[in-house]
């Protein structure tokens, strides 16, 4: 399931709302957060992850590896290890693809 931009952007995001965008449930984000410590979110008083910008792109890049290219915890582990940058630089590169083909499709339906 690709990734559902949120309407507002805010300073911070609950659990739920950061599971509502990558469609999962909040157990397997909490699971991402023990595997992968690239995810530190902050915690309120009341123990609440709050999410960051920052955050929500650490989970896009794992998102990217482990639900669309199919890549195991420990092989996306292992990705990010060897090379995040790479593998950031290419999941936005294929992010930006597939806007522009979005934006192409619209247009072919407007014109046609």
């Amino acid at each position: 399931m690709p990734y559902k931009q949120p309407k507002i952007e805010k300073v911070f995001y609950s659990i739920g709302e950061v599971a509502d965008m990558f469609q999962v449930n909040t157990s397997h984000i909490r699971f991402w957060e023990n595997e992968f410590d690239i995810l530190k979110p902050k915690k309120n008083k009341k123990g609440n992850r709050l999410f960051t910008k920052e955050d929500i792109q650490n989970l896009k890049l794992i998102h990217h590896l482990v639900k669309e290219r199919g890549l195991t915890i420990k092989g996306a582990k292992q990705k990010l290890k060897d090379n995040k940058q790479d593998t950031l630089d290419k999941h936005e590169l294929v992010d930006r693809l597939k806007t522009i083909r979005q934006m192409l499709v619209e247009m072919k339906e407007e014109m046609g």
